[in-house]
Formats: structure tokens, C-alpha cells, sequence
């Protein structure tokens, strides 16, 4: 009834094929070279709606991410994405929506750079006294509140007091703590812009429109359909201090800089502490990682931190991106430092001179424009090739250089601020004074080509040979960093090196585009 005994099996393990046991080795070694499965950065963009987190939660619910890439899903698919948020907020314990915002006047003068209306994505059942989870395509999309303070009470008129908020689609919504923050525009009654976001993105629209129409008449017949974008990259300098000294200082705490006191009898003479180690003696180093975990858990792409030039000063910089989205990522960047030093005992100063007789801190505005395909139009073989015309590079950079002439003036109006006029042509580069420093090649290239020469830019490169044999002989770009001027090219890109550290950029970019 019982059957017989099953003997256990004594025979030797069987050992995998030479071709299974390869497979197997590669595989291991392809998870080993996958970044996202190392422990610092599986967290990496979890708390960003966007790619494929949003893909994942919009399939639940009858979608795909694809929706998002079309700005119509406010008016069509509201209720399907918001659905898909809350449930992505609720998994990591979030559960207040916010319409985050950035005030006119925000930089250099207002207390924080962005305004924040928070509600809770709840609803109050008074028959049954429970509370339930609320959040619609409406609470999504749009917010409104009391608009008569900004830019401050004197410049609104109380009897048309209503801001309105409406979400920029062009800048995904993130989590913070127990939070999701929706990147939003903030407008009047009548539509007049009370922040700075909303003429940044009517500049992006034009740039994309004249752009495309102009970049039609050099030969790209598809420019207009896939319009222009512009790329950014911004350098964050910042000094940390012990927050117990900087306690001791009223001038510190409410100026953001120093106003008094002697001048230390050493500053920054050998400039030892540019690139010096970031030594785990004092905290600096475990408050920039933390810093940059929390950075990377938005999807922040905070690449490179290092020491800076002056006493105390550091620098943090991320790669390249849409300027709305890079805008944005700085200023959470921005809190993020402030709160995340207080957590180490120190202090974050990013106001642009806070100490006399050292460098101060500026934010590099790294810019670039490129077509909505990806084509760069600031270096000559892409461009020329996309429009089969060979004087497309020439007359685009020309264009540049005349803007910047011609608008030299709010271009300087855009980096103006308390903290920042201090800091230019003082104790570093660069001076107040606008201008562009292009090299000798792209100069006497353009000279060249004014002259109706319309030969091709070559720019020379160079090799270092330091005549030690271990070490070849290596190649360097056709011209030097120049650290003097306020917007030099930098091959692809130009930099605007005169931004002031605690600027919010959207009026900086929106100059851009003039």
C-alpha cells in the first residue's frame, strides 16, 4: 500500500557543460558591470516620475509611458497618470502633493528660491470619519492660491489676488520625503508671469520656432517638425563651515556674507586646497555623498564633486540636460545641500562673496543648443551635414556673436544680484563686462569666412610629449581654457562663467534665447 522506499541518489552531482558554465560566468559579469544592481545606486531615479518608473506604474493602469512624451496627456490621460502617481507615491510613503513653483525675484533676494503649495492626497469621509486617498487628474494639472504677494504686496493689486499654477509637462515630477513636488507655472488672473519659469519656457517655444525656421532657410528641410531645444549644464559652488562658527556670526547668518572682522593673515595664496583630497578627518567629504544619494535618488545626475579654490569651498556639477529639467534639478540641488549640512554640523553658503580676500562662488552656465533629433548646432560637421550646406556652421556662430553684442546688456542684467556683484572682477575671473572669447582658430575662421573665404574650420590640435616613456605622448583640444572671459566657447557648447552661485538660471536662459 505504502509502495516502496525511494533510495536516496549517491551518484556525484552533475557538473555544468564547459558552454553552460561560460554562460553562467558571463552573465554574473554582466550583473557585476550593470550599475543600477550596486547597492549605492539601485535607488537611482525611483523617485522621479519619468522613464522607466513611469512605465512600469502606467502599465498597471491600462497605459504606457509613452504618454508622457506628448504634452496633450494633461487634457486627454490627467486621471490615468494621477492614478499612477499616487499609487507610485504611496509604495515609498509619500502622500502630500505639492505645486512647486519659482517666485519672481527668487534669486538673490527672496528667503528660498521656489514657492511650495502643499495638500494632502487625501479626503475626509465625515459620514463614516475614515479618511480615503484622493488624487485626481485636476489636482494634478492645475492648483491655485493667493497670488497678491509676488512678486511682494506692494506691486499686486488685492482685488485680482489669484495665482494660478499649472504643471510644466516638460520637467518630470519628483519625491522627496513624504511629497511629491509638481514642477509648475505661475500665473495671474489676466496671465501675466509671477514667476520666472514661465518666460523661460515662452523663450524656449520662440527659440524652437525662429530657430527651426532659420535653420529651414540653411537647407534642413525637417527642422520644423523637430524644432530646437536647448542643452544646459550647471556647476554648483558652495562653501561649507562649521555650523557652530557660522552660529557666532549675525553678519553671516543675515547678510550671507561676512561684514566686519580683520582679514585672516593666511587665505588662499597657494591655492592648496583646489582639488585637494576630501579627507574623511572632517565631515565635508560624508555630507557631499549624502548629498549626492539623495541627489541620485531623484534622478539628479550629480556626476562630479570636488574641492574648490578658496578655504572651505567645494563644487558639485552634473552632465548635460534640458534647461527646464536642469533648472529645476539645481534648485532642489540647492536644498538639498542647505539641509544636508545642517545634518553634518555644518553650514552651506551659497551666496556669491561671503569672505573677503578669497574667490567667491559663481554657478557655470555650460549652453548649447540642439534640433529635436539631437543634431548640435555648434559643432560644423554635424550641422553642416544635416543641412548639406557647408556655411551653416559659420553664419550660426556669427549669429551668436552678434546676439551677444547686440545684448550684452541683459545679458549682464540676467547675472546682476547683490551677492554676485561682489564677486565679478574681484578676487577671480571674470570680470562684469560681457564678451565672448571664441580662440584664435574659430576667430580667424570667422574673420575668414567675413572675407568670403568659406573654407572649412579645422582647428588645430596639439600633443604632449612630457619625454618620459611610460607615458605616451597624449592629444589636447585646438585651444586653452580661457578662465578671463565671461562667456567663452568651449567646443559645442559656451560657457557663461558669470552666473553668481545662488541665482536661480531661468532668467539667465531665458536671456539666451534673445
Amino acid at each position: 500500500m505504502f509502495g516502496k522506499k525511494k533510495l536516496a541518489d549517491t551518484s556525484p552531482p552533475k557538473v555544468p557543460s564547459g558552454a553552460v558554465f561560460e554562460q553562467a560566468e558571463k552573465e554574473a559579469r554582466k550583473n557585476k558591470l550593470d550599475a543600477s544592481t550596486h547597492p549605492e545606486f539601485a535607488l537611482y531615479g525611483k523617485h522621479v516620475f519619468t522613464g522607466q518608473v513611469a512605465d512600469d506604474y502606467l502599465k498597471q493602469h491600462g497605459s504606457s509611458g509613452a504618454i508622457l512624451k506628448e504634452h496633450s496627456w494633461v487634457k486627454n490621460h490627467a486621471d490615468v497618470v494621477a492614478s499612477a502617481m499616487l499609487e507610485w507615491a504611496i509604495d515609498h510613503g509619500a502622500t502630500t502633493f505639492c505645486h512647486w513653483f519659482q517666485p519672481l525675484a527668487s534669486s538673490g533676494v527672496r528667503h528660498g528660491q521656489t514657492g511650495q503649495v502643499y495638500n494632502m492626497m487625501l479626503k475626509f469621509n465625515n459620514k463614516t470619519n475614515k479618511v480615503e486617498y484622493d488624487f485626481k487628474g485636476k489636482d494634478l494639472v492645475q492648483g491655485e492660491t493667493d497670488g497678491s504677494s509676488f512678486p511682494n504686496g506692494g506691486l499686486r493689486a488685492t482685488h485680482t489676488a489669484a495665482g494660478y499654477l499649472a504643471i510644466d509637462t516638460s520637467s518630470p515630477v519628483f519625491l522627496r520625503g513624504d511629497t511629491i513636488f509638481i514642477p509648475s507655472i505661475f500665473v495671474s488672473y489676466y496671465g501675466k508671469a509671477l514667476d520666472e519659469k514661465t518666460p523661460l519656457l515662452r523663450a524656449n517655444d520662440a527659440m524652437s520656432t525662429h530657430g527651426a525656421r532659420f535653420l529651414k532657410h540653411l537647407g534642413m528641410e525637417d527642422a520644423i517638425e523637430h524644432g530646437l531645444k536647448a542643452n544646459i549644464g550647471l556647476e554648483q559652488e558652495l562653501f561649507l563651515i562649521s555650523r557652530e562658527q557660522f552660529f557666532r556670526r549675525p553678519d553671516l547668518q543675515f547678510c550671507g556674507r561676512t561684514v566686519m572682522g580683520r582679514v585672516p593673515p593666511r587665505d588662499q595664496e597657494m591655492c592648496d586646497h583646489y582639488m585637494g583630497a576630501l579627507s574623511t578627518a572632517t565631515p565635508a567629504l560624508a555630507c557631499m555623498k549624502e548629498i549626492q544619494d539623495e541627489c541620485f535618488k531623484m534622478g539628479i545626475p550629480l556626476k562630479t564633486r570636488h574641492r574648490e579654490v578658496a578655504p572651505g569651498q567645494f563644487e558639485f556639477a552634473p552632465e548635460y540636460g534640458i534647461n527646464t529639467v536642469q533648472i529645476d534639478q539645481n534648485l532642489t540641488v540647492m536644498q538639498v545641500i542647505e539641509e544636508v549640512a545642517a545634518k553634518h554640523g555644518l553650514a552651506a553658503l551659497l551666496q556669491e562673496k561671503p569672505f573677503d580676500g578669497i574667490n567667491g562662488s559663481g554657478k557655470h552656465n555650460n549652453w548649447s543648443i540642439a534640433t529635436g533629433n539631437d543634431i548640435p548646432l555648434f559643432l560644423p560637421g554635424p550641422i553642416n551635414k544635416a543641412t548639406n550646406n557647408p556655411v551653416a556652421f559659420p553664419i550660426i556662430m556669427a549669429a551668436v556673436v552678434a546676439a551677444i553684442d547686440e545684448h550684452g546688456d541683459l545679458m549682464r542684467m540676467s547675472i546682476a544680484s547683490p551677492g554676485n556683484d561682489f564677486r565679478l572682477g574681484a578676487m577671480e575671473a571674470p570680470p562684469a563686462i560681457v564678451s565672448t572669447y571664441l580662440g584664435a582658430d574659430m576667430t580667424n575662421y570667422l574673420k575668414a569666412f567675413k572675407d568670403g573665404d568659406s573654407k572649412a574650420y579645422l582647428p588645430d590640435t596639439g600633443s604632449i610629449d612630457i619625454g618620459v616613456k611610460h607615458i605616451p605622448a597624449f592629444n589636447i583640444p585646438s585651444e586653452d581654457r580661457n578662465r578671463t572671459s565671461p562667456f567663452p566657447y568651449g567646443g559645442a557648447r559656451f560657457e557663461f562663467r558669470a552666473v553668481g552661485s545662488s541665482q536661480n538660471c531661468s532668467m539667465v536662459n531665458t536671456v539666451r534665447k534673445l
